[in-house]
């Protein structure tokens, strides 16, 4: 996953979703460069990452790896729960709770890998962001795999600032525990 980390910051993609294997998006054509990658996680380029010499490798175009990116985000709670960011050319952007619903919900978890939605919270219950709040609204209809393939539209009904952050808890691993104090919760 480190590796990954880096792959899709390079390519400005999000974060790291999934490291995949075994040729999962089919076998490359061309030379193979790199062999036993090894990234911490924080190089700026797959390039600056441990390898053995360029072009030197023991594997076949049936081990060619592949990475699965995300253009969303959940921050200050763990992998599968916390403040709902959405990628917006090269900055992360806050999501206003008002525009934000249980469809919306459904694919940030599947598009995270952390199953389905167990609670959208609104009035930042994950903490204030920092940065700018997304000018769009997901209009999402919970079948797609990414929020990237939801539809979009203006938001020009709400004046939303980081006090109408939205959160989310998803079922998937590392979520934080259902007792926790919420400090309001969006209808659904």
């Amino acid at each position: 996953m480190s590796d990954a980390a880096v792959v899709c910051r390079e390519l400005g993609c999000g974060e790291a979703v999934d490291a995949l294997g075994k040729s999962h998006f089919g076998s490359g054509s061309g030379p193979i460069w790199m062999d036993d990658v090894d990234c911490s996680g924080s190089e700026s380029r797959l390039k600056n990452c441990r390898s053995p010499v360029w072009g030197k490798h023991d594997c076949n175009e049936t081990h060619n790896s592949g990475v699965i990116c995300s253009g969303a985000r959940l921050v200050l709670g763990s992998r599968c729960s916390g403040r709902v960011e959405v990628l917006h050319g090269e900055s992360w952007a806050t999501v206003c709770d008002a525009d934000f619903n249980q469809q919306d919900a459904e694919v940030v978890c599947r598009e995270l890998g952390c199953g389905s939605p167990v609670k959208v919270l609104g009035a930042a219950a994950f903490g204030r962001g920092e940065g700018q709040v997304w000018s769009e609204v997901l209009q999402c209809r919970g079948n797609k795999s990414q929020t990237h393939f939801c539809p979009k539209s203006s938001s020009l009904k709400h004046n939303c600032s980081h006090d109408n952050d939205v959160g989310l808890v998803c079922a998937g691993k590392n979520c934080i525990q259902h007792n926790e104090p919420v400090t309001s919760s969006i209808p659904t």
